[in-house]
């Protein structure tokens, strides 16, 4: 029986933590976990022979850190080679009667990706598809890929595996304290991405207990149509006696997560803390429990890096204005590759309203391939909507797909067979809901039966690709009635016969019905309304026409879809009036946010380009000091705010920052010798050593420099000795430590301990997944920041109270 049919009949056990054990047996602080499979087999192997004896029907290698930017070619390969054979040589040695397999383990890089980070997206997949490419080789029945923060990093990773290889594959991700990830991903999220992707289980592992994950376990099991994997932590660590331990006991953890797999999940496991005693405490309590049918959840769902916009009972508004077609000021754009003015269409969007942004970049002057994905690419930097990819360009629609962070909605496909042949595959791999328009080889039926008809041979060809009618939405095509006087009634009855027998959502071109007409405005927006009622689940219009943002407010409202009308009374508020004496809208809608000045909606927004426009404009008005004070600075602290109150998340945050930096380079620039930007101290930063993972550290050092502080980087790997010399002879204030990795925290107490001694006056502030402020009080560190606003904050105010 192999792990897919095993899987379908069965509750799997997974095993639990690799690095605390291997800590206990001598881990030295720093030391690479993964050489164990070399130097220390016997070890590796009897923790996983201790793990299948306990009940577990899966182990993982020890081969969460094995990739290239850890080790060089060939001796990762003999690693990883090392670990599948400890873990088969366990296999063969245990007692245990149960179903055992072997799932190859691949955590994150340590790297966030561009444009956040340093690390390509195509790098990042080809760092994953070695590891794969060797595993799968050894002869491992699965992969799992584990303790993911960011949603684009996980898409590289499972793009990786499904193209390596043919094995079934596991991913689950490290949700915070707020239900999301580091970079801001909802579990539903993550289910749209995934599951449309194809993996074949999802779920949660590591960062925190089985209760606290509850949440996020539950909307996983809301939203998720294929199994569900949780693998919490043994709760919070601490330190008793110089050992790391956790505040979970084997009985508490078994008995939470047994009433997890009471309401559906179908996977369980362990994560740091745990060992093979929770793991057999677990097994006696699920046992008997048989598990819970998987069902289909039939949700019509696109994605971001952040959330998912789900087609249902309220209508969807797909933002149309990034778009050439008949506006000349977006050709000159696209003609001069000014992406400043696609991504200011695409903020102003969102500031009125719109769910998803349509993306179309076509003109015959321009490479569209490299422009559609940068354009993408660059787009979800400055908002965090889903993306339409809009375009009848092949090549450039599989480029942007495959560069997206989240599940795209793609426009689009249609009844004709060349159309179906080339675009199904894309969306069966890289996910999507894919917008298939009601025409063939005959063209656009003039008829809602024609139309229907055709809808109907679209969905039977989209199931031979594996393709479910939940991710094909309709457009039945809005005809102008200037030309056919019963063309909007052809299109409502297609709404209503496709929607209601066909069980499938709709989409549609709102404007087109009113083509050649005067008042268009009244036309669409009376249309729009009738489209609405006759089952119509999204519209692409413009959001910044107030006519149309009143119809979709008002139907909302009579629809009993908004509840106490307190939408339609904000709505109400931001339009301008419409009197006898002036008939038509005299105002856009206003945008929900107020800004104190452009330079401050850039830096807020992300604009680096526009920030770095708007200051040298200032700079011939205002002086250099003053424009840092009264815009840059309040920027950054309103976006720091929105990050502290989870308003904002990560990727804003970063790009917040790199518009500030924009702006301070030209600040800098400008001014004269008698003048500086105030420097408020020297900041010393290092990942431990041991550690890889320089994400958290890389953040904190931007933002630092942003609020004026002098940032001395020491890398990764840093070895206690190299952060307290540099400390020493720069006199620092402060200094960073970072870990991500359980077995590296050993090395960060190190380092604490040497610069107490060695360096008295200098203040340690210590971040990272696997710590708390009670972990952080018992190393002798001065502060445990969550995040890297926490530590600007706490910077600042070690600064102000030496003055």
């Amino acid at each position: 029986m192999n792990f897919s049919q095993f899987l379908n009949q069965s509750i799997v056990c997974f095993d639990g933590g690799m690095g605390t054990l291997l800590q206990r047996q001598g881990l030295a602080p720093g030391e690479h976990p993964e050489r164990w499979n070399l130097s220390h087999p016997e070890v590796i192997t009897q923790i996983h022979r201790d793990y299948f004896d306990a009940g577990s029907h899966v182990v993982t290698t020890n081969t969460f850190g094995a990739n290239l930017l850890k080790f060089d070619a060939c001796e990762l390969r003999r690693i990883i080679c090392a670990a599948v054979a400890n873990a088969k040589n366990a296999k063969e040695q245990s007692k245990g009667t149960q179903q055992k397999f072997i799932a190859l383990d691949i955590g994150p890089s340590g790297k966030l990706l561009k444009p956040l980070g340093d690390l390509d997206f195509e790098d990042a997949v080809a760092l994953f598809a070695q590891t794969v490419r060797i595993g799968a080789e050894c002869g491992v029945d699965l992969i799992l890929i584990e303790t993911m923060n960011d949603s684009y990093e996980t898409k590289a990773a499972l793009l990786a595996a499904k193209e390596t290889c043919d094995l079934p594959v596991v991913v689950t991700n490290a949700y915070g304290a707020d239900g999301k990830l580091m970079t801001g991903a909802t579990p539903a999220a993550m289910v749209a991405m995934l599951e449309g992707m194809g993996a074949d289980a999802i779920g949660a592992n590591c960062s925190l207990g089985p209760k606290q994950l509850t949440p996020v376990v539950r909307e996983l099991l809301a939203n998720a149509s294929v199994p569900v994997l949780l693998q919490p932590n043994a709760g919070l660590p601490k330190v008793v006696d110089g050992q790391t331990v956790y505040d979970v006991t084997a009985e508490e953890f078994a008995e939470e997560v047994c009433a997890l797999v009471q309401q559906g999940v179908r996977m369980v496991g362990g994560c740091c803390g745990t060992t093979p005693a929770y793991i057999k405490e677990l097994l006696t309590r699920i046992q008997n429990i048989p598990p819970v049918p998987l069902t289909e959840k039939n949700i019509t769902a696109v994605s971001s890096y952040t959330h998912a916009v789900t087609f249902g009972d309220a209508p969807v508004l797909i933002g149309e204005r990034i778009n050439p077609t008949g506006k000349k000021r977006f050709k000159q754009a696209l003609l001069e590759n000014d992406l400043d003015y696609i991504l200011s269409e695409g903020v102003r969007q969102q500031e009125s309203g719109a769910h998803i942004l349509d993306v179309n970049v076509g003109l015959p002057e321009i490479d569209e391939v490299e422009l559609l994905k940068n354009a993408v690419c660059r787009l979800q930097t400055v908002t965090d909507l889903p993306l339409q990819i809009d375009t009848a360009n092949l090549t450039a629609m599989e480029a942007a797909l495959r560069r997206y962070n989240g599940k795209a909605m793609i426009n689009s496909v249609n009844g004709k067979q060349e159309s179906m042949q080339a675009v199904f595959p894309l969306v069966k791999k890289y996910g999507g809901v894919v917008v298939a328009l009601t025409l063939d080889e005959n063209g656009i039926p003039s008829t809602a039966d024609g139309r229907f008809a055709i809808a109907q041979k679209i969905l039977t060809t989209a199931a031979q690709y594996g393709i479910d009618k939940k991710d094909v939405v309709f457009d039945p095509l809005a005809m102008t009635v200037s030309a056919d006087h019963t063309a909007a009634l052809a299109t409502l009855e297609s709404l209503r016969r496709i929607r209601s027998q066909l069980g499938c959502h709709t989409s549609l071109g709102v404007s087109n019905v009113s083509f050649g007409l005067p008042d268009r405005d009244t036309v669409n927006s009376i249309f729009f309304a009738m489209a609405l009622e006759h089952g119509l689940s999204a519209a692409i219009m413009n959001p910044n026409g107030a006519q149309m943002m009143k119809t979709y407010h008002t139907y909302k409202a009579l629809k009993g879809l908004d509840p106490n009308c307190t939408d339609y009374i904000a709505a109400a508020q931001s339009f301008a009036c419409i009197t006898p004496a002036a008939p038509t809208v005299c105002a856009q809608p206003k945008a929900t946010e107020d800004f104190a000045s452009e330079l401050q909606r850039a830096v807020i927004k992300g604009l680096k380009d526009k920030a770095a426009e708007l200051t040298q404009q200032l700079l011939t008005q205002i002086p250099a000091l003053e424009i840092v004070d009264h815009d840059i600075i309040p920027a950054l602290n309103t976006v720091g705010l929105g990050f502290e109150k989870n308003k904002i998340y990560l990727p804003q945050l970063l790009m917040s920052a790199e518009a500030a930096k924009s702006a301070f380079e030209v600040i800098k620039a400008g001014l004269s010798d008698g003048q500086k930007t105030a420097d408020k101290g020297v900041f010393v930063l290092a990942t431990v050593q041991g550690d890889i993972h320089d994400i958290g550290k890389n953040i904190v050092k931007l933002l630092l420099e942003n609020y004026g502080f002098t940032v001395v980087d020491l890398g990764k790997d840093v070895p206690p000795q190299v952060v307290v010399d540099k400390v020493v002879a720069l006199h620092a204030p402060l200094v960073g430590l970072s870990a991500l990795m359980t077995t590296t925290v050993p090395a960060m107490q190190e380092t604490v301990q040497l610069l107490r001694r060695q360096a008295p006056w200098c203040t340690s502030i210590v971040g990272g997944a696997v710590l708390t402020q009670e972990y952080a009080d018992r190393i002798g560190a001065h502060y445990y920041a969550k995040d890297a606003m926490q530590t600007v904050r706490y910077a600042e105010s070690v600064i102000a109270a030496r003055k």
